[in-house]
């Protein structure tokens, strides 16, 4: 028995190419299926073509020339249901004990036996916190659904990436007043050039209030601080969407014996053939790889990783019966 810790994309196709090779395995995962797809945007489409994003031979047909969130969530739904993949759902992994060959996962509701374990955790799980006063007020979100719910509020955006300024548009555009908080000078030069004039023509004209190299440093209930180059602004507010990012579940990691490198990015130490890492039959797969780097590892190239895996599990456990 293999158990996978995540459910998304990867974790599935893992299970998928163990199932091929007659190999059993439990995947667990701490929310639902595909659970970083799940908190995209309800409107989202994939920058990927559909193809790009299919595991385990089955072929990903959408409706337009890209596929949406709600195509993706069917998709993968229908996919483990396929090859019947054996899934615990809202089960959060605690520790592994035990070693190569003979592990124990425990988990919130269970203890599971592993002869391997495969993490696949991506890193959308893990929101970056804004640590001022208020962020844990109901009214503060890290994650967006849809504009729908903003109309005719105060709408607080912190963050300039593509994030930020999708929402900061989007929820503009279904009537919130809006404004941003930007730690840099200018709207981010990374963000989709289709998309970048638009926000700068609405913060040029005044349509949305942007302050930059400014920070954001306490919310109330109705009301918040923003520190600015000026001074101290206090602003009325009903919602804060901290569009800050996210960061792979170092804590897990580490909790695991994973060694992390000691650069900024503190990307799991790992074999690059095997994806086995320094904890011997313990693997990680998928973006999770990359540690901070996440604009290099997606879905479409980190599915190789899931054959590469069940390869290398498939000849261990031969030879290990060989003996």
């Amino acid at each position: 028995m293999v158990t996978i810790i995540g459910a998304g994309p990867i974790g599935l196709a893992v299970a998928i190419e163990l199932k091929k090779r007659d190999i059993d395995s439990l995947i667990i995962e701490r929310g639902t299926l595909v659970d970083s797809i799940f908190h995209y945007p309800a409107n989202m489409t994939f920058f990927s073509t559909s193809d790009k994003l299919e595991i385990g031979d089955i072929p990903f047909i959408s409706h337009g020339p890209k596929p949406t969130r709600r195509e993706a969530l069917e998709y993968y739904r229908r996919a483990a249901q396929h090859y019947n993949l054996g899934i615990k759902l809202y089960e959060e992994v605690n520790e592994v004990k035990g070693e190569d060959g003979n592990f124990e996962v425990v988990t919130s509701k269970n203890t599971y036996k592993a002869k391997k374990v495969v993490l696949a955790t991506g890193f959308y799980g893990q929101e970056n916190k804004l640590n001022v006063p208020g962020e844990d007020l109901p009214k503060v979100t890290h994650y967006y659904d849809e504009p729908h719910r903003y109309a005719w509020q105060n709408v607080l955006v912190v963050g300039a990436g593509n994030s930020g300024v999708d929402v900061a548009l989007e929820t503009w555009r279904c009537g919130a007043n809006v404004t941003m908080v930007v730690r840099y000078d200018s709207i981010k030069s990374t963000v989709k050039y289709w998309v970048k004039p638009d926000i700068e023509n609405r913060i040029k004209e005044g349509s949305i209030k942007a302050y930059f190299n400014s920070e954001l440093v306490e919310i109330r209930e109705t009301e918040a601080d923003i520190q600015t180059p000026e001074g101290l602004v206090t602003i009325p507010n009903d919602f804060v969407l901290a569009m800050t990012g996210y960061h792979p579940h170092f804590g897990l990691m580490e909790k695991l014996g994973i060694e992390l490198t000691k650069d900024e990015n503190r990307m799991p130490v790992y074999d690059g053939e095997t994806l086995e890492t320094n904890r011997k039959g313990l693997y990680v797969a998928g973006v999770v790889c990359g540690g901070m780097d996440t604009s290099r590892l997606f879905i479409e190239n980190t599915r190789v990783h899931a054959e590469q895996i069940a390869q290398d599990i498939e000849l261990k456990i031969t030879a290990s019966i060989e003996k």
